[in-house]
């Protein structure tokens, strides 16, 4: 049986805290593929009520992390090769979209932080560590959202989180060789430092694979 730590829901909003503990379940494979999710047995398990678990469920099935069909069965979604490569393609896209956003629009204090994320990219490619690249990915591309100051992509981010890391899960480099592919990320990341947000936006999407 797969089991959960109750929560806690002084100091929180109840239905996020919900949604995060099933979403971090899916995603760390404590809820598998395919597992049936009953909104009495999850509430029983977390200590709360079944409305803020069906509320999580349906904010789930939105993010694509569970399906429904009705009155059959209400099950964690199975990932597919189509489904990652269209998250990948879309996550590519947007975080695009959101660092030259972002570097045009950055305060100087916020361009530093960038800049500094950037530099970690670079780090961890040079010494071509996959995961450290995809967490400092992470972070970079957190920190771009949030320098956006853009209520729809910061609402897109805040909604997709959890599908993006789920089916990115298994991220690899578009390029396989360390020494070409940190070139390009250090010519992104002077693109970052110089503000030039439409040539950061191209050399991350060709980074990636979707020039």
């Amino acid at each position: 049986m797969t089991t959960f730590s109750p929560l806690d829901p002084r100091g929180t909003v109840l239905g996020d805290e919900v949604y995060l503990a099933l979403g971090e379940a899916i995603i760390d494979g404590t809820l598998p593929p395919g597992e049936r999710l009953r909104d009495q047995d999850l509430a029983q398990r977390l200590g709360v009520s079944r409305t803020p678990v069906r509320e999580a469920l349906q904010r789930l099935e939105r993010a694509g992390l569970v399906e429904v069909a009705p009155n059959r069965y209400t099950r964690v979604s199975a990932s597919t090769e189509k489904v990652q490569r269209d998250t990948l393609e879309f996550v590519v896209h947007f975080l695009g979209a959101a660092v030259k956003i972002a570097v045009e629009h950055a305060d100087d204090a916020g361009l530093a932080d960038l800049v500094a994320a950037a530099d970690d990219v670079v780090e961890a490619s040079r010494a071509d560590d996959v995961p450290a690249i995809f967490i400092a990915s992470e972070r970079l591309f957190d920190l771009s959202v949030i320098a956006t100051e853009n209520v729809a992509f910061l609402k897109i981010l805040r909604e997709g989180e959890l599908a993006f890391r789920h089916y990115l899960s298994r991220w690899q480099p578009a390029i396989q060789c360390p020494a070409s592919r940190t070139v390009e990320y250090e010519r992104f990341r002077e693109a970052v430092a110089d503000r030039d947000g439409a040539t950061a936006e191209r050399l991350f999407r060709t980074i990636n694979g979707f020039s």
